[in-house]
């Protein structure tokens, strides 16, 4: 009896789930006032030695012209750079060719919804969007260890994960292939064939043979538009390693705990990055929002007829951010069931013993009933059952979810104004969340 009270009232791991000893895990470091896992000290040495962002030739390149520093500083210089050379030339080329402002309702270049969105919102958050992550993101591989998720014999695989995760953040032929997909794949196949209007442009007019590119589209196909498929695919690139580093980890025999507050086993930590990703998200409804917008205003295309194309957006951004953290799902499924099991029969124990003494005469005559702990510790095991049962099989929050949605909707909802006024829109809106 004692035992098992002693168990409830400390929320000792249960049977079966590999965790590690508090003694062999926490050692003083230091003057002996702090502890920390032993396993952070086993290889992985501090947080900031990975990093999703920091790396890649495009990195070192922005560090030797004084773009960046060594944790990403100097966004705003970084930025302006940026856009001033996707959109000031043709900014300048349009102006000179007289494509820059004209009468009518033709397609000139500051009237071109999706040209603009693209490079002054759309580009300026996916730089920001580095910085969010790489400071949002920089604990998260140690806290694997830090929390004793990953057991001492399987630090050497987490270190091998973490190796080749950072050798292909880093890697050159990686990029220059990003590069070639773009020229090839994204302006000459998908912005061509797909993307580009087939009217009169500021950017070029159709002839027998194509689209015929002026100048400023010559600058525009070959100089802006790729560099910013480059950053939307390098970020891609990106969210690929974070996947295969999570799946990597996730074949290894994880610590999880299924009572754990968290209900993920402790692995609570891994679906708070996905705020992270909210600039990124925002990025791809600015996107969208911009190619729909040329088409309301000059296809004559209505809002509901990309009702498709918002959802399938929508499950694009849900999928390359929350997607990876379900491959913990076989894990944390295994660990619930083991934990209902287990504390299952630990609370069938406990109940048959504090009725027999409590119910059935069991309990010496001197002992109170009133203030005794054994009701204390029923009612704690109770609670521990409840975190077990409604535990989670995949690390991803309701809010998280909302989050992204709501950040890839919200750019398009000002063109639901090409539809209602704005007074009929917000009326909408509130009765919506309200």
């Amino acid at each position: 009896m004692t035992d098992v009270k002693r168990i409830t009232s400390h929320q000792a791991a249960p049977i079966g789930v590999a965790t590690t000893s508090i003694d062999h895990v926490l050692r003083p470091v230091g003057d002996g006032h702090a502890s920390v896992p032993a396993a952070s000290r086993i290889g992985i040495g501090a947080p900031y030695d990975f990093s999703l962002i920091l790396g890649g030739p495009l990195f070192q390149l922005l560090r030797r012209t004084r773009l960046s520093g060594n944790a990403l500083e100097l966004v705003r210089q970084r930025t302006v750079a940026i856009v001033a050379v996707a959109w000031l030339p043709l900014l300048v080329l349009s102006i000179v060719e007289r494509q820059a402002w004209g009468p009518g309702g033709g397609v000139f270049f500051l009237r071109d919804i999706e040209a603009n969105a693209r490079f002054l919102i759309a580009l300026p958050l996916l730089i920001l969007a580095e910085l969010v992550v790489h400071e949002r993101m920089r604990p998260v591989v140690q806290q694997f260890l830090d929390c004793g998720l990953v057991r001492e014999d399987e630090v050497p695989r987490f270190e091998a994960a973490v190796a080749s995760a950072t050798r292909l953040r880093n890697s050159v032929l990686a990029e220059l292939m990003l590069i070639a997909l773009v020229y090839v794949v994204g302006v000459m196949v998908l912005w061509r064939q797909y993307v580009a209007m087939s009217g009169v442009t500021w950017y070029g007019r159709p002839s027998p043979d194509g689209l015929t590119l002026s100048r400023t589209g010559m600058w525009y196909a070959y100089v802006s538009l790729p560099l910013y498929q480059f950053l939307l695919v390098r970020w891609y690139y990106r969210m690929f390693i974070w996947a295969r580093f999570l799946f990597q980890v996730s074949r290894m025999e994880l610590s999880l705990i299924p009572t754990h507050p968290d209900r993920v086993g402790g692995l609570g930590f891994v679906s708070n990055v996905a705020f992270a990703f909210t600039p990124l998200a925002v990025a791809h409804g600015v996107m969208l929002a911009g190619v729909i917008g040329n088409r309301i205003f000059y296809a004559g295309a209505a809002l509901p007829n990309f009702k498709v194309e918002i959802v399938v957006l929508i499950l694009f951004v849900i999928c390359i951010v929350l997607g990876p953290f379900l491959v913990f799902a076989p894990q944390l499924a295994a660990a619930k069931r083991t934990g209902l099991r287990e504390y299952g029969t630990l609370a069938e124990r406990y109940v048959r013993e504090f009725d027999a003494k409590w119910l059935r005469g069991g309990a010496p005559p001197d002992e109170p009933f009133v203030g005794s702990g054994d009701v204390q510790s029923l009612a704690d095991l109770a609670n521990s059952f409840d975190v077990v049962k409604t535990m989670h099989v995949a690390p991803v929050t309701r809010d998280a979810l909302l989050r992204l949605v709501g950040a890839t909707v919200a750019p398009i909802v000002p063109l639901a104004l090409t539809m209602m006024s704005l007074e009929e829109l917000l009326r909408k809106l509130l009765g919506m969340i309200f």
